[in-house]
């Protein structure tokens, strides 16, 4: 339907940038999770067929196939959340002159927080397996392709963060607050957890570089 990763990248920061709704943060935390993702890729094409790395060959193919599903699925995801936000979208916009429009409204809205919250957690989750990956990618692959390796960590890292963002807006206005506390208690987690671990690949590859 709405075919944002078919466009360029010139005409997706257009629209980007413009005040249609779509895409958003969430979005594009999800385009730069799949760039992230491509660049440990890239680490694991450069060693492929090198001599050297002969050893890890096998891991190495096995870790670009999982990325390569990474990949596509963090594509799918721009869209995705897209959709998830038009429920929302319409809530916002219904009547509530009269109690039982309110109620009605009311009803609908959390619903709609709790779908629009639904796709932001799923790209977190894709960014964490992409760190996974690129720490091995940065463990065992080319040392010619290790900046590749740290820059793909600080672009999951960031579209981790990024979309967490997306998860706290929404919770933020959920009636359901055990649901809320307990949504932004899994969002939490998974960036302490993997925003170190990318932070701690990152900070490998800058010290072997200096």
């Amino acid at each position: 339907m709405y075919g944002f990763t078919k466009k360029t990248a010139e005409e997706f920061v257009e629209v980007l940038a413009s005040k249609e709704p779509v895409p958003g943060g969430g979005g594009a935390s999800a385009l730069v999770g799949a760039v992230g993702c491509a660049l440990g890729n890239m680490v694991g094409s450069l060693t492929v067929g090198k001599k050297k790395y002969a050893d890890v060959e096998a891991d190495i193919i096995a870790l670009k196939e999982k990325a390569d599903k990474l990949q596509a699925e963090l594509l799918n995801l721009v869209d995705e959340d897209a959709k998830a936000f038009e429920p929302l979208a319409k809530a916002y916009g219904m009547p509530k002159e009269t109690e039982e429009e309110k109620a009605e409204k009311a009803k609908v809205m959390e619903a709609a927080l709790k779908t629009a919250c639904g796709v932001p957690l799923e790209i977190m989750k894709k960014c964490c397996e992409a760190i996974e990956l690129i720490e091995e990618f940065a463990a065992k692959g080319s040392r010619l392709a290790l900046s590749d390796a740290g820059v793909g960590a600080a672009f999951c890292k960031a579209a981790l963060y990024g979309a967490s963002l997306n998860v706290f807006i929404n919770t933020k206005a959920m009636a359901d607050r055990e649901c809320a506390d307990k949504l932004n208690k899994e969002a939490e987690g998974m960036m302490a957890e993997y925003g170190a671990r990318a932070e701690e690949v990152f900070g490998k590859v800058k010290g072997s570089l200096k």
